[in-house]
This record gives structure tokens, C-alpha cells and sequence, in this order.
């Protein structure tokens, strides 16, 4: 340790130590600030920032070596062969190189620890050659032991270092991996120093003359001027590479121009473009962009420009240019921003198609045929209008599901395309309603040619004998100016002929006249009126006896609806009772007629029952029986002097669910009986599938007995159809003795009908007979 230190302070210069000591700090802070550097910036530029920082950490090494070397004072004038100098600079250069290479490639432990043996082994060759370049007649004698101690302190001082570059944070990892090198660098030489001994002749100059000072300067101003020159290009390069990574991270792309030439070009007008950057620069802008027809490509500041770009595989791609000055390399320029809006045109088209079409068969949707349909009206010429309504849709998404109901969806609306000409616009309006508006028609026979394209392609694509999901159509049909001169009256106008065609059988098209209107205006008032006929005490009920054929006993009543209008008079259910079922009223009119019904008969004789009709719509609703429940707790009624009365249509629809509600009402005590029997289309399966407590005879048999045989074969069949089930059989209008005289032959033992009395108030409930009646 004596000789390192009598080495440095006896036999150095110290001004010029201090120059080699500056020179290698410089140095390793730059080149580690290079290396980091490496580790940061592109594949692209990665070598040549390793090379740089090999080439400033050799250099630097090299020159603290030399620097020292000159400023040693040893007992003869040192020269030095030029070949063996330039040598160990090389050798310093290429182990930094191959270290930090090894460094980038595995900064792990194990690269650490090989990297700084690289190293070590590279500032060992450095010095030895160094020595060795010491030119005759000086002999050095070297001891190699201090140097191999040296050599293993030096590497871990640049294990340490090249560790805390990997793993250090801040500033700390360019700053002490610095001072590790440097300390690990003055080690190894100046112990190296110390552990040789020069020998020279009597006749050698001794000392250090003042050329070598110089000498020593002039190097290190070069090695300083080399390291500043690569200091500041990483300073620099990290200056440019966030402005080119700024600008290549923003979604526009940029052209630099000046005097129609592309100066600079950002990535992704590259991309943009499909070139690379070096075929870009150079060349003007109007070969990649193509303007709108008619105008000229030119860059006005602060205007927006939509353009294509020429032979552009996107066909529907829209480009916004937008320009200002700027200065670039200290002169005006022209700044180009490229947005790509392809993608929002195309979400904005998507948007607005959504906003105008249904999404499910991509017809026009209400709000943009009502836009449409307007502007035809507007402009004044003939045109068709056609409202479509789907047969049997409901029950098929009912009983398929509506996956299948889509499916038919979008059926209907192929076959509506196909029908209709390129002028005419097919909407979806509704769940299964739709609309077709026939542009330019000379005449009503247009609209009626394509009602029968329109029936002819649902027959031919929904054949209900071979698909069980096939549907039907109503049209309704109307035409401007002679069927309505706005929007509004048309479509009125429209669902009235739809409605007319529906009531016609369906899978028909109807044409709208006057009388429709009327008829149309005179259902609504109805309905109105009917809506408010509870709460106005308009309605009342009436009740016809029921008697048995044998002795003319009444054994009970059937109650029955009238309807007293204050303007119309007296309106006959068979008008108000179907305006009730299709506007829903009937539910509430039901429930009113069930529990007047109850509470009157609670007040009769015991023996006598009370009938009461139930509508087909009511007898869907699942409420039902806790209905009846609660008119008979009410009332006070036994459930037994009810009779529920149903029509063989009611068993249609939703069989299983009627049959259900009717299980359960029958489960209170109360008796189901089946009205106008043998005018349906399952009689038979109805009787087989429920236990009816009651069978009533159509009154058009009953009406055609007399003259009629086949009517009352009919009858005959009936009544033994009702004793082999042992259910009583009621013969509906008797208006007359003979009527009733056969009814009792053919076995009916109950009757009804204006000959035992007209509906009207139960003046009597005691037991009554019906020669006491006629009385």
C-alpha cells in the first residue's frame, strides 16, 4: 500500500494526474449515459449508442492510462511506439464493446459478472500493451502479483457498476456505476504502476520535459472534445427521438412542406399513405392525394379539405387535411395534419341507418317512412299506400318461439322486396305490421297489381299445407290525393280498409272507400261510449227463464246484457259485445255482469239457478276462477245455483290453458255448461276432454225442426248424445207450443225461449209453473 501511495504522490506530476483523473470521470459518466441510452431507444439505433459507448469508455480508459503515464516521473525521458499505443486504445475499445453488448443482451447476474470480466481483462491488455509501447533503451521489470489483486478488486468494482445500471433508479444509476469504473479503472493502473520498475541507461534524460506537458493537454482536450461531442449527441438524440416519438404517437398523421416538396413525414402519414419515409420525403403532395372534382389541391391555413387518396384499396375512405404555418430549419413551412375518418363515416353511416331502419329486416322504420311518406304528399303526385298485417304471426311466435317469429320477420320482408319496384320504399311499422308506399301511380289498377304481386308471393312462399310456420296478410289500400290529401288521414284511412280486410276472412286485400270511414268513425264512437257505460249506469241486466219441458216448471234463469244508450237508444249486444271483446273493456263489463248476476240470485228461491255467459277473451285470463270465488263470497250464492255458460269457439284458442280455468272453477261447485252446441268445430272432443255439467242446443236447429227433418235428426242426435252422457239438454229459442211439444218427444227435458217469456226483471221467484205464467 506504501508503494501505491509513494507511486502517486512521488513519482506523478500531480497537475497532470489531475487531468487523467478528470479525464476518466468525464468519461465513464458519458459512456454509461450512452450505454443507458442503448438500453432506451429503438432496435434500430441500439448498436451504434453501444459502439458510441464503447468507444468513449475505451478512449476514456486509454487516455487516463496515457495521460498518467506521461505525467510519470521516472529516471529516464519515456517514448512511446506509436503502432503499441494505437493498439491498447483498441484493445480498451473492443472489451467495452464486447461487455456492454453482453450487458444489453443479459443484464442478469450472470451477464453482470462476464461483462465485468470483459472489461477488466480489457483495462489489464490496455495497460500492459501501454507499457510495452515503451520505446528502447528503457527496460521495464514488472511484478505481476499486485496487478492480479487489483484485477480481481477491479472487477468487482465493475460487477458493482454494471449492476447498479441494470438495477439502479434515477440518477444514482448513471452517477455510482460511474464512480465504481473510475475507482475500479485508478486501481488497476496505478497498483500496475507500482508494481513495475524502470531501468535506463546512464546516458537517458530523466524527469518530464515541458513538451510532454503539452503533449499531456493536448490529448486530453481531444478526449474531452471527443467525450463532450458524444455527450451532447445523446442529448441531442434524446431531444429529437421524443419529438419524432411525439409526433409518430399522435392518431393524425403530419407532412412537413415547403415550396410543394415533403420535407418530413411522421409514421403514421406513412401508414397512411402505405409508403416508407425515405420515398415519401421529396416528393409533392398532390401525387398521393386526390381532391374533390372540380377544385384544386391547395393548403390555405386554418381550412379543412376532405380528399381521397389515390389508388387507395379502401373504396369508401375519406381523408380530412388541415393545414397551418409553422418554422421549420429557420424557414416558413407548411405544417399538414392527415386525419383518416373512414371509421367514424362509417359509424356515423351506421348510426344513421340504425336511426332509420329496423334492425332486424333492414326495412325502413316508422320514423323515416312517416318522413317519407310526408314528402310524397309534398310533392304532389299520385301515389299508393298499402298497410300489411300478418295472419296467424302471434300464434306462430307463440308456439315456435321468437327466434321463429324473426325468422318470419324477415320472410315477410324478402317477400315485400321482391314485390315492390326500385322506387317504392317497404317499412316495418310495428311488431307484424308493415307498410308499402307505391311512388308515381297512374291509377287505383297499379296499387291492385301489386296487392296481388304482394298475395301472390306469400302464397307461393308461405304454403301453410307444407310449412307449419307459414303466415298469411291483410292489405289495406289507399291512394293519394283521392283517399286523403295529409299523412295522418292516409295511414287513418289505410288501417280502416285493413280492417275491412280482416273482417272479410284475411289473406285479402281491401280498398278504401266512404263507407268504411263511417263504419270506422261509428266502431270508435262505440267504444268511446262503451268505456264509460259501467260508471254512467247504463247497463242493466235482463233474465229469461229456463223451464223443463215436462210439467213448465222454471228451474232457473239466464241473465243477459242490455246496453241502454242515452242518444242511440237500446243497442243490441250483438252489436256492442264483439267492440267490447276487441277494445278490452269486456273484462271489466264481465266481472260487472258476474257479480250482478250473483247478488240478484242470491235473493230467488233456493231451487232456482242463475246462467251467465263467459266471453272467449275472459276465459284466457287466468284470474278467472278467484273471480267467480270472490262473486260468490260476496253474494252469498251457493256456488251450486251458478252455471257458467261457454261457446265451443271459447276452446279454440289456447285449449289447454281454458280447459285449466274451467277444471278449477268447476272445482268451487260451480256447473260449466256449453252454449250453442253443434255450431262449432270439436264438439265431440270438447265433451270427451272436459266433464260438462250441461249441453244448449243452437236456436237455428231449434227454429228449423218443424219443416226442417235434418235439423231435427240434428236435435235428436244431440238429446242422445245427452242422455248416453246423462247430461241434461237445453233446446234455445222455442217461440212456439209445437216447438216445445218436439223438443220434449226428441227427449230435450229442458227448454227456452220467448214462448215461457221475454228477458226482462224476475218478478216472481217463488216456484212457478208455466201455465201460472201464461196466466
Amino acid at each position: 500500500m506504501y508503494h501505491i501511495f509513494d507511486c502517486i504522490v512521488t513519482h506523478h506530476d500531480q497537475r497532470v494526474l489531475f487531468l487523467a483523473i478528470l479525464v476518466c470521470i468525464v468519461s465513464a459518466m458519458s459512456a454509461f449515459a450512452q450505454l443507458r441510452r442503448s438500453f432506451e431507444c429503438m432496435v434500430a439505433r441500439r448498436r451504434l449508442w453501444l459502439v458510441s459507448a464503447a468507444v468513449t469508455a475505451g478512449v476514456g480508459v486509454w487516455s487516463t492510462h496515457f495521460i498518467s503515464m506521461i505525467g510519470f516521473r521516472s529516471a529516464a525521458h519515456l517514448e512511446f511506439e506509436r503502432v503499441l499505443t494505437a493498439l491498447s486504445a483498441m484493445i480498451a475499445i473492443i472489451c467495452f464493446g464486447a461487455a456492454f453488448l453482453l450487458l444489453r443482451r443479459a443484464p442478469r447476474r450472470s451477464g453482470v459478472a462476464v461483462g465485468a470480466a470483459i472489461a477488466t481483462v480489457g483495462i489489464i491488455g490496455m495497460h500492459l500493451t501501454g507499457m510495452a509501447a515503451i520505446a528502447e533503451p528503457v527496460r521495464i521489470e514488472t511484478d505481476y502479483r499486485p496487478i492480479a489483486v487489483a484485477a480481481m478488486f477491479g472487477w468487482l468494482l465493475l460487477a458493482s457498476a454494471f449492476a447498479g445500471l441494470c438495477r439502479g433508479k434515477g440518477s444514482m444509476r448513471r452517477i455510482l456505476p460511474a464512480l465504481a469504473m473510475v475507482v475500479a479503472t485508478g486501481t488497476i493502473h496505478f497498483v500496475a504502476m507500482a508494481s513495475v520498475t524502470v531501468r535506463a541507461p546512464m546516458t537517458a534524460m530523466p524527469g518530464m520535459d515541458h513538451s510532454h506537458m503539452e503533449l499531456s493537454e493536448w490529448v486530453a482536450a481531444v478526449t474531452f472534445l471527443l467525450i463532450g461531442l458524444t455527450a451532447a449527441a445523446t442529448v441531442v438524440d434524446r431531444f429529437l427521438t421524443d419529438l419524432r416519438g411525439l409526433a409518430d404517437a399522435t392518431s393524425e398523421g403530419l407532412l412537413i412542406v415547403r415550396d410543394g416538396t415533403i420535407l418530413e413525414a411522421n409514421e403514421r402519414a406513412c401508414a397512411l399513405l402505405d409508403i416508407d419515409r425515405g420515398r415519401l420525403i421529396g416528393t409533392d403532395p398532390a401525387t398521393w392525394f386526390e381532391p374533390p372534382a372540380g377544385r384544386a389541391l391547395a393548403f390555405e391555413p386554418g381550412e379543412r379539405l376532405c380528399v381521397g387518396i389515390r389508388n387507395s384499396a379502401v373504396e369508401d375512405q375519406r381523408i380530412e387535411l388541415a393545414s397551418r404555418e409553422i418554422e421549420y430549419q429557420a424557414r416558413a413551412a407548411t405544417v399538414i395534419a392527415i386525419r383518416d375518418l373512414t371509421e367514424t363515416a362509417r359509424a356515423q353511416r351506421a348510426i344513421e341507418h340504425l336511426a332509420s331502419h329496423d334492425p332486424l329486416t333492414g326495412l325502413v322504420n316508422r320514423a323515416a317512412f312517416d318522413i317519407a311518406l310526408l314528402e310524397a304528399v309534398r310533392s304532389d303526385a299520385p301515389f299508393g299506400l298499402i298497410a300489411v298485417d300478418l295472419d296467424r304471426f302471434k300464434a306462430v311466435n307463440d308456439l315456435f318461439g321468437h327466434a321463429a317469429g324473426d325468422d318470419i320477420l324477415i320472410r315477410v320482408a324478402r317477400i315485400l322486396d321482391q314485390a315492390v319496384s326500385a322506387r317504392d320504399l317497404v317499412a316495418r311499422v310495428g311488431g307484424d305490421e308493415f307498410v308499402v308506399l307505391q311512388r308515381d301511380i297512374d291509377s287505383a289498377d297499379d296499387s291492385r297489381r301489386l296487392t296481388g304481386r304482394i298475395l301472390a308471393g306469400f302464397a307461393a312462399e308461405m304454403d301453410s299445407a307444407r310449412d307449419p310456420m307459414a303466415v298469411g296478410c291483410s292489405l289495406g289500400v289507399v291512394t293519394y290525393p283521392q283517399d286523403g290529401s295529409d299523412p295522418e288521414t292516409l295511414r287513418h284511412n289505410a288501417d280502416v280498409a285493413l280492417y275491412r280486410a280482416k273482417q272479410d276472412g284475411r289473406g285479402t286485400a281491401s280498398f278504401f272507400d266512404a263507407a268504411m270511414d263511417r263504419e270506422a268513425r261509428e266502431r270508435r264512437s262505440l267504444e268511446h261510449d262503451l268505456r264509460h257505460a259501467i260508471c254512467r249506469n247504463q247497463l242493466r241486466l235482463v233474465y229469461q227463464p229456463l223451464v223443463a219441458t215436462a210439467n213448465g216448471a222454471i228451474v232457473g234463469y239466464e241473465a243477459l246484457l242490455r246496453w241502454q244508450h242515452p242518444e242511440r237508444g237500446p243497442i243490441p249486444p250483438s252489436l256492442f259485445i264483439p267492440v267490447a271483446e276487441e277494445a278490452g273493456t269486456i273484462m271489466a263489463i264481465g266481472e260487472w255482469v258476474l257479480f250482478e248476476a250473483c247478488r240478484d240470485a242470491a235473493s230467488w228461491a233456493p231451487h232456482l239457478t242463475v246462467a251467465v255467459n263467459v266471453s272467449p277473451v275472459q276465459l284466457r285470463v287466468p284470474t278467472l276462477p278467484e273471480l267467480v270465488r270472490t262473486a260468490l263470497h260476496d253474494s252469498g250464492l251457493d256456488p251450486t245455483r251458478l252455471e257458467l255458460e261457454i261457446t265451443e269457439s271459447a276452446l279454440l284458442r289456447d285449449r289447454e290453458v281454458s280447459l285449466g280455468i274451467l277444471r278449477d272453477i268447476r272445482s268451487l261447485g260451480v256447473r260449466i255448461a256449453m252454449d250453442d252446441f253443434g255450431t262449432g268445430y270439436s264438439s265431440l272432443s270438447n265433451l270427451r276432454t272436459f266433464p260438462f255439467d250441461k249441453i244448449k242446443i243452437d236456436r237455428s236447429f231449434v227454429s228449423a225442426m218443424h219443416e226442417d227433418e235434418a235439423a231435427r235428426s240434428i236435435v235428436r242426435a244431440i238429446a242422445g248424445l245427452g242422455k248416453g252422457l246423462n247430461l241434461p239438454v237445453v233446446g234455445e229459442g222455442v217461440e212456439n207450443e209445437a216447438q216445445r211439444a218436439m223438443l220434449q218427444e226428441e227427449g230435450c227435458t229442458l227448454a227456452q225461449g220467448y214462448l215461457f217469456g221475454r228477458p226482462g226483471a224476475v218478478i216472481d221467484a217463488r216456484p212457478a209453473r208455466l201455465e201460472a205464467r201464461r196466466a
